[in-house]
């Protein structure tokens, strides 16, 4: 079973990728804010893709303040974590803000918040995943 990590701060939005991530694409869900379990996960063998809130409120690494741009150059700068596709997750949403979100965090893939089209939102996940973690 693929396994995906949702790196999240808003409950709401934590429960609603949860349950769109388990029931229609069928994976293990895993929901954290914290950069080390992140980061820890990532290195194992199975993780197929992270789904990252950009603003993170409450998140540290190295007892520094971390957003989710931060996290993604951490895991796309270790050779035992790159190759874990990574989609940026955020509310910011205005002309550019992909283009510019992904050039600074080296991130996969980009979705907008909140979640409207659930079935659209599946399939991009499904095309981003990566399947040899299975």
């Amino acid at each position: 079973m693929i396994h995906v990590v949702v790196v999240e701060d808003d409950a709401m939005n934590a429960l609603l990728f949860r349950k769109l991530l388990e029931k229609r694409c069928g994976y293990r869900v895993t929901v954290t804010e914290s950069a080390d379990e992140v980061l820890a996960l990532a290195r194992g063998a199975d993780v197929g893709l992270i789904l990252l809130d950009v603003s993170l409120a409450n998140t540290r690494h190295a007892g520094e303040p971390v957003n989710g741009v931060d996290i993604c150059r951490l895991l796309k700068g270790d050779p035992a974590t790159r190759g874990v596709p990574v989609v940026l997750a955020t509310a910011h949403a205005m002309r550019g803000d992909a283009e510019s979100l992904l050039a600074e965090s080296g991130a996969d893939d980009y979705v907008s918040k909140p979640i409207v089209d659930h079935e659209a939102f599946a399939e991009h996940v499904r095309r981003r995943v990566r399947p040899e973690a299975a």
